[in-house]
């Protein structure tokens, strides 16, 4: 029996995207905060998740350059405009590029060098909720971020929410490394990230310490307070008409 041009052309993108889905890595983003986190992915998205929930996230093969993170105090109408008052991406639940400034990132690349996966808690957009970020097989390392450091943030960091990086508040090169590699090191503000979250990135070129791999395929679990602790940030206030 002759078959359509139509129906083989579909069928052939059936196939492309079950091995797709075969080849994707899932991340699990799960919400252990006692307050709505809306989560936010690039590339993915963003989910409104609240306490208990999760977010099933599966990402292509080859992607890099990718980042996860939770958003606070967010305020947005039914359509899906507003703003949020950490970790905000061009006022959208639904994120088309990256969160400004303070929040805490998941970050990775997938089937990279040697088919290994990248991956690293970074805290170099600063601060803003407590995370554990690992791969569900239990072979790679588990990577954490859960001090109080919106409670003992430096004066000048501190921000509505947050702690910020120093890059982000002072812009020179001492912070931001921004003259290239090796014309940059640690400094009393990044000694104060790292004493504290000792997996993650405390300033730009904190590589040695802070990049981790496991081999390409691996799954991945991203959680929002894995202690649950109420003390870190409280509820976000203004939380009408939010969605």
């Amino acid at each position: 029996m002759a078959h359509s041009p139509t129906l083989t052309a579909l069928c052939s993108l059936l196939m492309l995207a079950s091995l797709s889905l075969a080849t994707a890595a899932n991340f699990e983003i799960v919400n252990n905060c006692p307050y709505t986190v809306w989560a936010a992915a690039s590339p993915g998205g963003g989910r409104r998740l609240d306490r208990g929930q999760t977010w099933n996230l599966w990402v292509n093969p080859g992607t890099a350059m990718a980042r996860i993170w939770g958003r606070t105090g967010c305020n947005f109408d039914g359509s899906g405009r507003g703003r949020c008052q950490t970790g905000d991406c061009t006022g959208g639940l639904n994120c088309q590029g990256w969160g400004v400034p303070p929040n805490t990132l998941a970050e990775f690349a997938l089937n990279q060098y040697n088919n290994l996966d990248f991956y690293d808690i970074s805290l170099v957009d600063g601060f803003n909720i407590p995370m554990d970020f690992y791969p569900v097989n239990g072979a790679c390392h588990k990577i954490s971020c859960t001090a109080d450091i919106n409670g003992q943030c430096p004066g000048p960091l501190r921000a509505q929410g947050g702690c910020n990086n120093p890059c982000t508040v002072f812009k020179t090169n001492e912070y931001c490394c921004t003259n290239g590699q090796g014309t940059c090191g640690p400094t009393t503000y990044s000694k104060f990230f790292k004493d504290r979250c000792y997996d993650a990135y405390s300033y730009p070129q904190d590589d040695p310490t802070s990049t981790f791999t496991c081999p390409a395929g691996s799954n991945y679990r991203v959680v929002f307070c894995p202690l649950g602790n109420t003390l870190l940030l409280q509820m976000p206030r203004n939380t009408t008409n939010q969605y």
